[in-house]
């Protein structure tokens, strides 16, 4: 004879039955699409139950909230676990790679101080370079400017001396009768005509 137990009681009746004993569940069962409408459900209609808007709003929200949370938790948890059997399975392997990489980076930090040390010295060189650039362009413009000015000096000091000997020529209060004189025994045509090469072709005769 089958004993029929339900609800709490399975979990007690497993543990206070005998081994030999034989448990059924009661399972309640289906109707299935053939069978009739029961007679105290014939004429019944189903309204569901009201609901109210704001407190279904509220319920949205944190049904939200708790999706976020428990996905986030599930990631933290997923994260762990996987972390700790990477861990667990290379581990040997980690510290490996933790100590080249290590070693990478210190190579990489003594290149880059070489590298910055190179540059200094190319940097200097350069800067010295311009400095000497300058330093020269300097003299040269210097240079040419004494030149240029040596130049003005001596076109200068040339047209000093050219207006000395034209100033002896000057007609003054102590040369003038004599001018004068040598003018008159001298007379000068000043009235011809020159071709296109510049000779005279034709002079007329002084009165």
């Amino acid at each position: 004879m089958f004993r029929v137990i339900s609800g709490r009681s399975v979990q007690a009746a497993r543990l206070l039955a005998p081994r030999n004993a034989v448990l059924v569940e009661a399972v309640r069962g289906r109707k299935s699409r053939t069978d009739p409408v029961a007679k105290s459900k014939v004429g019944r209609i189903k309204v569901p139950p009201p609901v109210d808007p704001v407190e279904m709003l509220v319920l949205k929200e944190r049904y939200s909230e708790y999706e976020l949370i428990m996905r986030a938790l599930r990631l933290e948890f997923k994260e762990e676990v996987l972390r700790k059997k990477y861990e667990e399975e290379t581990g040997s392997q980690a510290e490996e790679r933790a100590r080249q990489e290590e070693e990478e980076h210190r190579a990489l930090i003594n290149w880059n101080d070489e590298e910055n040390l190179r540059m200094l010295k190319a940097r200097i060189l350069r800067v010295q370079k311009e400095e000497e650039e300058a330093e020269r362009k300097k003299m040269e413009a210097a240079i040419q400017r004494e030149q240029q000015l040596e130049e003005s000096i001596r076109l200068r000091e040339k047209e000093i001396l050219q207006l000395q000997e034209e100033a002896k020529n000057f007609i003054t209060l102590e040369n003038l009768d004599q001018r004068i004189e040598d003018a008159l025994d001298n007379p000068k045509n000043y009235n011809f005509a020159v071709d296109k090469e510049g000779k005279v072709v034709k002079r007329t005769v002084l009165q």
